[in-house]
């Protein structure tokens, strides 16, 4: 498990070398703004990618940064000088994210960066979320588009295990 871990950890330190320039200049974006103002989805590319255009189903990983109307940070991409990993998505259609991610990632293009300012009934509606999301509340969030990295292959089991639970009738 533990190397597993520092695949894990070398694949985020090589994503964030390439990205982390690129996509750190976007956090001067964060700023309080009025939310009554906030009555649908809106989408503006701060920088137009290069690559596919994001589908429904298109696999890719994000980075961002999110906001709420008091301009307080709830959760980013950002930590102590480096881009995290980023959210490995299935396509957004088939991500647990929130409707103003599913619908919001349509039509951008890998390499991209997006702001979204997303309505409370397309964030999390009328749940609050901790202390910086209350109830119907709109979010803003920059986002940036990157290519999914290669995945990282789960360790095998060890035979003898594998043998234990075949013998006990698991497919393994």
């Amino acid at each position: 498990m533990l190397r597993l871990q520092k695949k894990v950890e070398a694949q985020a330190n090589e994503l964030s070398q390439k990205y982390y320039g690129k996509f750190s200049e976007f956090s001067s974006r964060v700023g309080a703004f009025e939310a009554g103002d906030v009555k649908e989805l809106v989408k503006e590319d701060l920088v137009e990618g290069e690559g596919a255009e994001v589908k429904d189903d298109t696999k890719l990983a994000v980075y961002y940064i999110g906001w709420n109307a008091k301009g307080e940070i709830f959760d980013q991409s950002i930590a102590d000088g480096k881009l995290k990993a980023p959210l490995n998505m299935d396509g957004p259609a088939n991500t647990a994210v929130i409707q103003g991610w599913k619908e919001g990632l349509i039509g951008m293009k890998i390499g991209g960066v997006r702001e979204l300012t997303i309505p409370a009934d397309k964030a999390y509606g009328d749940k609050a979320q901790g202390d910086k999301i209350p109830a119907n509340s709109p979010l803003k969030f920059v986002v940036m588009a990157i290519e999914k990295p290669a995945d990282i292959p789960e360790p095998e089991m060890p035979e003898v295990m594998k043998q234990y639970y075949r013998s006990r009738g698991f497919n393994v």
